[in-house]
């Protein structure tokens, strides 16, 4: 006798089982929520890498800004002493502003080219770095002329893919003729 009631309660249950399945499924309460808790890391990975992006294509913009106007200041003039390019070097720094300027490096050199288009480095000045390995293509080469050669690099740390790419080192070269003629560095000629 004690088994009739037991299956009567499931028959019970089973009988008002599916209804309540079938509320299940038609309730559309929460599903934005769902579906944003699914979207939001991928959106927010692309926001972050599009700030990435963004900030580094800005500093190696103002990468190349900086080797340009090291050329275009050193070229300009006939004369520079050690305050004159300590100057220049500080005008290129400030060009990456609102970035740290601690990470540039930066050189200036004067080459001179001879009547068989032999280059010689004449002068070379430098700032946190060492002097650069300069590679002049053929058809800036002229007999008996001088050519500015600007080059920066900059490490580049991203603020959130740090830890997947790490430091990044961002460089730019500029070759720029003299204006007047090849400047003196500190005494030392450039023909």
């Amino acid at each position: 006798m004690m088994r009739a009631p037991a299956r009567t309660s499931l028959a019970r249950i089973w009988r008002f089982l599916p209804r309540p399945l079938a509320r299940l499924c038609r309730d559309r309460r929460g599903v934005s929520a769902v579906e944003f808790a699914m979207v939001a890391p991928l959106m927010i990975a692309l926001y972050l890498g599009c700030a990435e992006i963004s900030d580094g294509v800005a500093i190696d913009r103002k990468v190349s800004l900086t080797a340009a106007a090291l050329a275009n200041l050193s070229s300009q003039a006939t004369t520079i002493t050690s305050a004159d390019m300590t100057n220049i070097l500080d005008a290129a720094t400030a060009i990456v502003a609102p970035y740290s300027g601690s990470p540039l490096k930066m050189s200036v050199s004067c080459v001179s080219f001879d009547a068989s288009k032999n280059m010689t480095v004449k002068w070379t000045a430098l700032r946190n770095t060492t002097a650069p390995t300069i590679t002049v293509p053929d058809t800036l080469k002229v007999a008996n002329s001088q050519l500015i050669y600007a080059e920066v690099s900059y490490a580049y740390t991203p603020t959130v893919g740090y830890t997947i790419t790490g430091s990044l080192t961002l460089s730019d070269h500029m070759f720029m003729a003299p204006r007047i003629t090849a400047p003196i560095y500190n005494s030392t000629a450039c023909t």
